[in-house]
């Protein structure tokens, strides 16, 4: 990981200065170095969100903190954990460039703070039991960069003995795209935050009690990006399950809100219709075979 030079300074408002709003003060301080060359700009926050994630979390940390590439910053946002997950995160605190843990509203409450401290070029999600595919990925990335405004790929999915089942694209109705645009969204969550990597300039925040809201979050940054890549390997391992994998019908319902919202209501009926004739289709397919 690169040095925090801001570390210490950000323990002592902590600290000694409780009612300072921490992300004002880290936001501004990092726009003033950056645009006066004090401070060189890292190539990517990873943002690991997490909540009583002690048997997944070191994990996670291990995969970010194994890159061959060091330009990373890497952000912990723990939602004031139960288990022994406080001890991991201090465990590895100085591979890490800031975290913090205390009550939140949900994941994507979490993400959002995750978005508020974040100052690299680009920002990845890889949330407690997500994990790089390999210590190479974000150099690869790096490489791939030039000035495209949204980085993506695919993902594997894994189970919870770590188990390959296949990537997102194998096993779900959702097929990757090679020019994955806005208009692709209307078929539902085509790419998922895994393996979705914008540039932190054009990222909006996540939209509050919606279980579909990274829906919503891709949408909006591809209305605003004028390029997008995706890569030719697997970026990273995405642990099978999820809030809105266990409450899907409520997902559903915030998916057909997003869709109708962004595509109006009569493309949001048209295109459920496909999902679930797809959904019926690909899981008559797959009778026998790995699923999640």
């Amino acid at each position: 990981m690169r040095p925090n030079l801001t570390k210490n300074l950000f323990h002592i408002i902590e600290n000694y200065m409780p009612k300072i709003n921490l992300s004002l003060v880290f936001g501004n301080l990092a726009l003033f170095l950056f645009k006066n060359n004090l401070l060189t700009q890292p190539f990517i926050s990873i943002v690991t969100v997490c909540y009583n994630a002690a048997s997944v979390l070191e994990g996670t940390i291990q995969s970010v903190i194994n890159q061959s590439c060091d330009d990373i910053e890497y952000i912990v946002i723990d939602g004031a954990s139960k288990d022994d997950t406080l001890n991991i995160i201090e465990e590895f605190s100085p591979h890490i460039s800031k975290w913090i843990t205390e009550p939140d509203k949900g994941i994507y409450d979490a993400m959002n703070k995750g978005i508020e401290l974040a100052t690299g070029k680009y920002i990845w999600f890889l949330n407690a039991g997500d994990r790089t595919f390999d210590d190479n990925v974000v150099e690869k990335l790096k490489k791939l960069s030039e000035e495209n405004d949204v980085l993506y790929g695919e993902v594997m999915i894994v189970d919870d003995a770590r188990k390959y089942l296949g990537t997102r694209s194998e096993i779900t109705v959702h097929n990757l795209p090679d020019h994955l645009t806005r208009t692709d969204m209307v078929k539902g969550m085509i790419v998922c935050h895994q393996g979705f990597i914008p540039r932190l300039s054009i990222v909006p925040k996540f939209i509050p009690k919606n279980l579909s809201a990274d829906i919503d979050w891709v949408i909006r940054i591809l209305e605003k990006a004028k390029s997008t890549r995706k890569t030719d390997f697997n970026i990273a391992e995405y642990l099978a399950g999820g809030v809105s994998k266990k409450k899907w019908q409520q997902s559903l319902k915030d998916r057909f809100k997003i869709l109708k919202a962004h595509f109006g209501l009569a493309s949001a009926i048209y295109n459920h219709v496909l999902i679930i004739g797809r959904a019926v289709v690909h899981k008559q397919k797959r009778r026998g075979k790995e699923s999640y």
